[in-house]
């Protein structure tokens, strides 16, 4: 079976290599600021998920220029997708986001725009500009859904259920807007096939693309204190890739794999210890992938019961 990575689906829509630069976009989330919460989701680190992204300035060409530093070793001079990680990007006034997407966008070496967000933050007023900035260069919005599982959704206070993701993707939809949805696999209390549920879920609701991220537990986070208390285990590499397969298998031919692991910092990072070798965690996804006949590449048509 073959699958539509980001690297080979950049190539064919670009012509090249394009590589992401992670930014602040100066922003909080609702379950920070007392809206819904003051201690974020239970996984989610002090940096809001950006730990690596280049801080926010006011700035937005000179923090891009920046960024562009943090990966000029690998990235050869672009072209770059402006990608605003952290916190909830479009959480905050409509003039304040017109302002920094529109100087992001317009950078001559900015392909495309990509905003973090979460579906309860997504008003009419926003999804305007969304989708008009689209009109001037591709806009994807990545939404944060993490599982369907209601337990894990309440256990990790993600704040908002699964009819406003759905929502939220027919309005992004609706107006031309890429979707792309992140969810994690390793979720204490889930198993496979739960894991599995969550993947056939995100790919029957016309995600574009999808992030898949292990279940890491940082320092500075309440995860782990259940970590440490033995409320539950992280999983083993092997473990992860076979479910990682497993998740790939249950998405749409189509579907843009733009992560398949994701790794937080190592002096913050707990557990599990093995994925702070990304270069072995990689490695090792590739070579199981070839042995179960997992390709990225061109598209081919979906095995049978993928439909």
């Amino acid at each position: 079976m073959y699958y539509n990575s980001f690297n080979e689906a950049m190539k064919a829509r670009f012509g090249k290599k394009v590589y992401k630069i992670a930014l602040e976009g100066g922003f909080t989330c609702p379950t920070r600021d007392g809206s819904l919460g003051t201690r974020g989701c239970i996984f989610c680190s002090c940096k809001g998920s950006g730990d690596f992204a280049e801080p926010f300035s006011g700035d937005i060409h000179a923090q891009i220029e920046r960024a562009k530093e943090r990966v000029a070793a690998k990235s050869k001079g672009g072209p770059f997708v402006a990608y605003f990680q952290n916190y909830t990007n479009t959480y905050g006034p409509v003039e304040k986001l017109d302002r920094i997407f529109t100087e992001a966008i317009s950078h001559p070496e900015v392909v495309a725009l990509s905003i973090g967000t979460r579906p309860d933050c997504l008003p009419e007023e926003t999804l305007d500009l969304l989708g008009a900035l689209n009109k001037i260069k591709p806009v994807w919005v990545e939404l944060g859904l993490q599982t369907i599982d209601p337990k894990s959704a309440k256990y990790i206070r993600r704040g908002f259920d699964l009819p406003c993701y759905d929502r939220a993707v027919r309005e992004l939809k609706a107006r031309g807007i890429e979707v792309i949805v992140h969810m994690i696999i390793g979720l204490p209390g889930e198993s496979a096939e739960d894991i599995y549920a969550t993947a056939a879920y995100i790919s029957k609701s016309g995600a574009d693309g999808i992030k898949l991220q292990l279940l890491h537990v940082l320092r500075g986070t309440d995860l782990l204190a259940d970590y440490e208390a033995g409320k539950f285990e992280v999983l083993e590499m092997d473990a992860y890739i076979a479910i990682l397969a497993g998740c790939i298998r249950r998405l749409r031919p189509e579907i843009v794999i733009h992560r398949m692991t994701g790794d937080g910092p190592k002096k913050d990072l707990a557990a599990p210890l093995w994925s702070a070798d990304k270069k072995n965690v990689l490695n090792s996804i590739n070579r199981a992938f070839r042995e179960w006949n997992l390709v990225q590449g061109e598209l081919a048509e979906p095995l049978p019961g993928m439909e």
